[in-house]
């Protein structure tokens, strides 16, 4: 592993990873924009500023790993990359069954089904697998870093969101945190 990989323009690069991430996402919130759900700038509204800076920080590294990931290639036929993708898939598959609880849920009712029984922000975890499968896979140490970053950051706003969610939901939500850890892992005390 190198610390600055050769960078190239190929077929077979991380890109191809950080594509099929995104499908979950547009099949996620696709659905939501075309029935009238534009709340960004209500999610956001009761953020702190530390809390807004680190949301708008994770989106930037996202977007700079994709950018990123068009230029590095994967290590084919390497322990890297038969490491790296059963980790990218380990978080690959249930990403996409949780944009699936996402879009079959109610808009008026938080998403509870599926993973979100055992975490209240399973798309943290599941996107940071995603992340490093892709960064082994590459041998990127530049990549590994960035999604350790990129994992870090959301802790700093989830209480916010969380806040975001009682105040929409009521005491669904409420209910909803009464039972059921923040972190896939770390059980309710």
């Amino acid at each position: 592993m190198s610390l600055v990989p050769a960078f190239e323009i190929g077929i077979w690069n991380v890109w191809i990873f950080m594509v099929s991430s995104l499908i979950p996402v547009i099949f996620l919130f696709m659905p939501l924009v075309s029935r009238g759900q534009k709340e960004g700038t209500a999610f956001t509204a009761s953020f702190s500023k530390m809390q807004k800076n680190a949301f708008s920080s994770t989106q930037l590294i996202f977007f700079i790993l994709i950018i990123y990931s068009i230029f590095v290639p994967l290590k084919l036929g390497t322990v890297w990359f038969y490491v790296g993708l059963p980790v990218f898939l380990m978080g690959f598959i249930p990403y996409a069954m949780l944009a699936v609880n996402f879009v079959t849920t109610p808009l008026d009712k938080p998403v509870t089904r599926g993973i979100y029984r055992y975490s209240r922000h399973p798309m943290y975890l599941t996107m940071f697998l995603m992340l490093l499968g892709a960064g082994i896979a590459s041998a990127s140490w530049i990549f590994l870093l960035l999604s350790v970053v990129d994992i870090i950051l959301p802790t700093l706003f989830v209480e916010a969101e969380e806040r975001y969610c009682l105040d929409k939901y009521g005491d669904a939500y409420r209910e909803y945190m009464n039972r059921t850890p923040r972190w896939l892992g770390i059980p309710k005390s």
